[in-house]
């Protein structure tokens, strides 16, 4: 007798099996994006290196958890071997839970040190009422954490900031200090004693929001600056988030342009000899053809708002 095969019954996922197969598929691009993008930037500005021990900062925000939870899994794939420790700052602020990070790193297995500093005294004492205090506030804690990088023995110290927050940075520098200055992957400070990195430069807040919400991260508010709702970097990320919703592609646009600059067609002489141009009757890259109408997308009056089409 030969054998039959009898063609299985097919049965089909229930609503919520497939509701939660959809999450978990969606959770696990949103994972691969996140270290692709985090282990591009660490390829292309050299930010971490063979024997590197790296100071991981810890606010107790979204963006320094997912920056922390990120390092860990670069760190077990990694083909350099380095060292992570976090560090947290606790300014002192009135109500702060100060159990929640250290409870947290010590679920999660990773080494940490709190420096406990009332930063937020001064800043309260110095600063008039109702004045932004991030300035002041963020010059404490710079100092600190140097110090504490020395302390520790760090080669890195690891910031948390992503692709929006260098954006933000942009535009204020642009609307109100008049300069085309942003926020660098990767610095030297200003003694010259410490290597800065920003890991997640390419990395999406959007993105950020999503992992914290996956991974559950304990949140912790800030309640010294975060409050403060007149903030001129709220009101640029505010302008950002508008524009990213009217006219989607337009951040990674943007973004782009940080990484594509030209510095024959700007207006900085000290970054580019126009005083010195001669005619040299050879070809160049720096010549007007970035004038080109081929070089640019089409765009309707529709697209960009308060825009008037001028015909000749």
């Amino acid at each position: 007798m030969s054998a039959v095969w009898i063609e299985p019954e097919i049965v089909p996922l229930p609503a919520d099996a497939r509701t939660d197969f959809k999450i978990e598929r969606e959770t696990h691009k949103l994972e691969k994006r996140l270290c692709r993008q985090v282990g591009q930037a660490i390829v292309d500005f050299n930010m971490i290196e063979e024997g590197d021990r790296v100071m991981v900062c810890v606010s107790g925000g979204k963006d320094s958890y997912g920056m922390l939870d990120i390092l860990l899994k670069m760190q077990a794939r990694a083909p350099v071997r380095f060292e992570l420790i976090a560090v947290n700052l606790d300014q002192k602020q009135p109500g702060f839970p100060d159990h929640i990070l250290p409870a947290y790193l010590k679920q999660l297995g990773v080494p940490f040190h709190i420096e406990n500093q009332d930063t937020y005294s001064i800043v309260k004492r110095v600063i008039p009422e109702g004045k932004t205090m991030c300035s002041l506030c963020s010059r404490l804690r710079r100092g600190i954490l140097y110090r504490v990088a020395d302390e520790l023995g760090a080669t890195k110290i690891a910031l948390g900031h992503h692709r929006d927050d260098m954006l933000q940075t942009f535009f204020l520098n642009m609307f109100f200090g008049g300069k085309l200055k942003g926020m660098p992957p990767k610095l030297v400070n200003d003694d010259g004693k410490h290597i800065v990195i920003r890991p997640m430069a390419n990395v999406a807040e959007k993105d950020l929001t999503r992992w914290a919400t996956h991974r559950e991260f304990p949140i912790i508010p800030c309640t010294l600056c975060g409050s403060q709702e007149n903030l001129q970097r709220k009101q640029v990320g505010q302008m950002l988030r508008e524009w990213e919703k009217k006219h989607p592609g337009r951040i990674e646009s943007m973004f782009s342009a940080l990484q594509n600059v030209v510095p024959s067609h700007l207006m900085d002489g000290t970054r580019y000899d126009f005083k010195g141009l001669k005619v040299t009757g050879v070809a160049s890259d720096d010549g007007d053809k970035a004038f080109d109408a081929d070089e640019f997308p089409t765009v309707t009056a529709r697209a960009l708002p308060g825009l008037q089409v001028i015909r000749g």
